[in-house]
C-alpha cells in the first residue's frame, strides 16, 4: 500500500493516468467465481495458484485498454469468492495503464503487454504482517484460518510462482513502498515517455532528438520564407549536426580502459568502425559534410529517386560501397513526406545485404504518414528525427514544412535567386 500511497503524491497529479484507487488489487478483480462445491471448501482452495485467476479475462480487458477503449473490471467479492451480482467498474483508457498482481510476471503472455516490469521485493514478515491485518480488518476471518492458508498455499505459493518470475523484472524495488529513490525514478522514467510524440509511443524505433529553446529557434530560422539562403544553411547545417550526432549514439560500442595523461584509468567505450553514409540525392547530399565532420573517412553512397506529380517512385541510379552488407549504414535525407522514396532505398540496401535493423534513417522533419510507412514495412529499422510535422497537404508536402528543402539549401529556389540578383 506503501508504494501508491507514494505514487499518489504530488508528482503524479500532471500524469494523465488511469486512477490508483481504480487499479487497486488488479489481477484481484479476475478471480473466477466459485461453484457452490467450492464453496463448501473453500479453506481448501487455492488463490495463490495461477489456475485460480481468469488470465484469458484479464489478457482481454489490457488489450482493449492498449486499444484505447474502455472496459468492465469485475467486481470480486472476496467474502462472499464471487463476481457476479455486482456492478462492473468502469476503467477508460488512459497513457498509463498500471496493472497490479502478485502473479502478473508468471504468465508470459500477460508480461509481453507491458512496457515497463516492476518487482517490488519487501521483506516476508511485513508482508506476513500486512496480510493479517488485511484479511482479519477488511475481510473478517479468523487469524488461526489466515496463519493455516499461508503455510499451506501461500508461502509454498510464492515459492513455486513468485520469487521465480523476480528474473522477468526490468526494475526490482527493494523495502517496497519505503524506497523513494527507485519510486522517483520510475516516476521521472514514466514523466519522459508522457512528454513524447504520440508515435513515439506506437513505434518503439522512431526516435526524436530532445527539444530545446535552442532547437526550436533554429526551426524557427530554416522554416522562415524570409530566412537568407546563408542562415538557411548555417541552421540547417546545426540541425543536421545535432541530428548525426544524435544518430550515432545508436550504434553498437565496446568498452574500452584507456590511461590519461596524468596516468589514471578511464573506462570508456570505442566507436563502430564498420558504417557508412547513403545519402538520397539531391537533398540528402546536404547532410553528408555533417556526417564526415562526425567520422573522419566515411564511406558514402548515393542513391537518386525520381519522383512524378501521381508521386510515384522509380529507382534511377545507385553507387553503393562494395562492402556495403558488412556495415551499419546511415541513410541520410532532410524530408521525410510520404515514406516513398525512403521504402525504395531501404528496399535497395536490405537488396544488397544489408540487415535491416542495421539501418538509422535520419532526417530533420518527418511527417506522420512517412513515418508510418516506414515503420510498418521496415519495424527493426531506426528513425532519427528533429521534429515531427502535422500532416501532409494535397500536393503531399509536410506541413507546416520548410518548402523545397534541396532548392533552398543549394539557392536553387525562386525565391533566394531573385534575392541574389537584388544583392
Amino acid at each position: 500500500m506503501r508504494l501508491k500511497e507514494t505514487m499518489q503524491q504530488e508528482q503524479w497529479r500532471s500524469v494523465q493516468m488511469l486512477s490508483i484507487a481504480k487499479m487497486e488489487r488488479f489481477q484481484d478483480s479476475f478471480y473466477y467465481t466459485l461453484s457452490d462445491e467450492q464453496l463448501k471448501q473453500v479453506h481448501e482452495y487455492n488463490f495463490d495458484h495461477p489456475d485460480a485467476f481468469d488470465t484469458e479475462l484479464l489478457l482481454c480487458t489490457m488489450e482493449k485498454l492498449k486499444l484505447g477503449q474502455g472496459v468492465s473490471i469485475p467486481n470480486y467479492d472476496f467474502k462472499t469468492h464471487k463476481s457476479y451480482g455486482i456492478p462492473a467498474r468502469q476503467v477508460n483508457p488512459s497513457d498509463v495503464i498500471i496493472l497490479e498482481g502478485i502473479l502478473v510476471l508468471h504468465d508470459p503472455r500477460v508480461r509481453d503487454l507491458m512496457n515497463m516490469k516492476i518487482f517490488v521485493d519487501t521483506d516476508s514478515d511485513l508482508r506476513l504482517a500486512r496480510r493479517i491485518k488485511r484479511d482479519t480488518v477488511e475481510r473478517g476471518r479468523d487469524i488461526q484460518l489466515v496463519l493455516d492458508q499461508y503455510a499451506k498455499f501461500v508461502k509454498p505459493g510464492f515459492d513455486e510462482f513468485i520469487l521465480p518470475s523476480k528474473k522477468f523484472a526490468d526494475i526490482i524495488i527493494p523495502r517496497g513502498g519505503d524506497n523513494d529513490v527507485a519510486i522517483n525514478l520510475i516516476v521521472q522514467h514514466i514523466h519522459t515517455k508522457l512528454v513524447q510524440h504520440d508515435l513515439c509511443k506506437i513505434y518503439s524505433n522512431l526516435y526524436v532528438i530532445n527539444s530545446t529553446l535552442q532547437i526550436r529557434g533554429m526551426h524557427t530560422l530554416i522554416r522562415d520564407v524570409k530566412t537568407t539562403k546563408h542562415d538557411f544553411v548555417f541552421y540547417a547545417d546545426r540541425l543536421i549536426r545535432l541530428v548525426v550526432e544524435y544518430g550515432l549514439g545508436h550504434l553498437p560500442f565496446t568498452e574500452k580502459q584507456i590511461v590519461t595523461p596524468i596516468g589514471c584509468i578511464y573506462t570508456g567505450v570505442v566507436f563502430f568502425k564498420r558504417l557508412c553514409g547513403v545519402s538520397i540525392i539531391r537533398s540528402g547530399e546536404s547532410m553528408e559534410n555533417a556526417l564526415r565532420a562526425c567520422c573522419k573517412g566515411i564511406k558514402i553512397g548515393k542513391i537518386l529517386i525520381h519522383g512524378d506529380r501521381n508521386n510515384d517512385r522509380q529507382l534511377i541510379y545507385e553507387k553503393l560501397p562494395s562492402d556495403i552488407s558488412s556495415r551499419h549504414v546511415l541513410l541520410l535525407d532532410p524530408i521525410l513526406a510520404t515514406g516513398n522514396s525512403a521504402i525504395q532505398a531501404i528496399s535497395l540496401l536490405i537488396n544488397k545485404g544489408v540487415p535491416e535493423s542495421n539501418i538509422i534513417f535520419l532526417n530533420l522533419i518527418s511527417s506522420p504518414e512517412g513515418i508510418h510507412m516506414v515503420c510498418k514495412n521496415f519495424p527493426t529499422l531506426k528513425i532519427v528525427t528533429s521534429e515531427i510535422e502535422t500532416a501532409l497537404d494535397e500536393e503531399f508536402r509536410v506541413v507546416p514544412g520548410m518548402g523545397q528543402f534541396g532548392d533552398r539549401y543549394f539557392g536553387t529556389d525562386e525565391y533566394h535567386r531573385k534575392e541574389e540578383m537584388m544583392s
